[in-house]
């Protein structure tokens, strides 16, 4: 204070001597040199220092402890909030209401000519994004879809959903017929490292397939915390989601720390229809194309498909007239030992 005191004397000082030359100066427009030497020559008598400068980091008023710890933790709370980002994948498969068809030499099932649309859980779990993003937890959401060209129909969907914009990568319709888990898995995590999300949310599994295995090995290549098989999502606090998880025999709550892999199950939420409204604003929504060999993923098959055959068709039941025509009825059939 001693310091600031005297810098203070120095400039009042400095102002008075200042005041004083100017009201000596008749010349309304004198040589700017006159004048540097004037407020000079003024300077010496004075014994000033022009170059002086007052410290400008002296604070009017210092915080207590506890009032400084408690505005740096709100501050990094929103900070985080402002920068999280959630990457949806959704998936282009056949409708959940089309009766599936084997093709004639059993390579695989029937695709063209029939009702295609999103994989009913990557719906569910698109829906969850939109919520914390409407509930401040998540500031955009970005959907995702490796595929054909026809991927990009699923992705407008998604946009009429809520998605602020899409990702398309792009393989060809034969490459995309044979894709895996692991490839997709590997894409993801190119997209994910390239634009830094903080949350990937994925269906539990696809109606295709059936795999459920794209959500755990994402993040096993990006050695994150997962929380598969969710049923209700929730602020945990601390950088932290609270995630309720269905298992045998029960329910499984745990917290992951923010980024994570969430898998959503059949009874997280109920996803919402598309608008017109809203299907005419995807239309103006980003979507954005990357080929395949741009992110440098190998999606060679690892696996071969030896032959797909219709599951064997349920013989059709029967009645019994009492409980003894019943236990007769199983020792035919060889179920009951007699």
């Amino acid at each position: 204070m001693d310091r600031f005191e005297r810098d203070f004397e120095d400039l009042d000082v400095t102002t008075k001597t200042m005041e004083k030359t100017m009201d000596g100066t008749t010349v309304l427009n004198a040589p700017k040199s006159q004048v540097d030497a004037l407020i000079a020559e003024a300077a010496d008598k004075a014994g000033i220092e022009l170059n002086q400068e007052l410290p400008s980091n002296v604070p009017t008023a210092l915080p207590t402890g506890t009032q400084a710890v408690s505005e740096d933790k709100d501050l990094t709370e929103r900070l985080a909030a402002l920068r999280n980002i959630s990457l949806v994948g959704v998936k282009r498969v056949v409708d959940y209401a089309v009766k599936i068809r084997v093709k004639p030499d059993r390579s695989g099932v029937v695709t063209e000519g029939v009702q295609h649309s999103m994989n009913p859980f990557d719906e569910i779990a698109l829906e969850e994004a939109v919520k914390l993003k409407e509930k401040k937890l998540a500031t955009e959401v970005v959907a995702f879809s490796l595929g054909g060209p026809k991927s990009q129909e699923v992705l407008r969907t998604a946009l009429a959903k809520g998605a602020d914009k899409a990702i398309h990568v792009q393989v060809s319709d034969e490459e995309a017929s044979k894709l895996e888990s692991f490839h997709v898995a590997k894409t993801l995590k190119k997209i994910v490292e390239s634009e830094k999300f903080d949350a990937v949310f994925l269906g539990k599994q696809a109606i295709d397939d059936d795999s459920s295995q794209t959500a755990p090995i994402l993040a096993g290549l990006l050695d994150w915390p997962q929380a598969l098989y969710a049923s209700k999502v929730e602020e945990g606090g601390d950088g932290h989601m609270k995630v309720t998880r269905e298992i045998d025999g029960g329910l499984d709550t745990i917290k992951v720390k923010i980024p994570f892999v969430l898998s959503a199950d059949l009874r997280l939420n109920e996803p919402r229809y598309a608008t017109l409204p809203n299907i005419m604003k995807a239309k103006k929504k980003p979507l954005k194309a990357i080929p395949i060999k741009d992110l440098g993923v190998d999606i060679k098959p690892q696996t071969e498909t030896i032959e797909v055959t219709e599951p064997p068709v349920r013989q059709a039941g029967g009645f019994v007239e009492d409980v003894a025509a019943l236990v007769a009825k199983l020792k035919e059939k060889g179920f009951v030992k007699a």
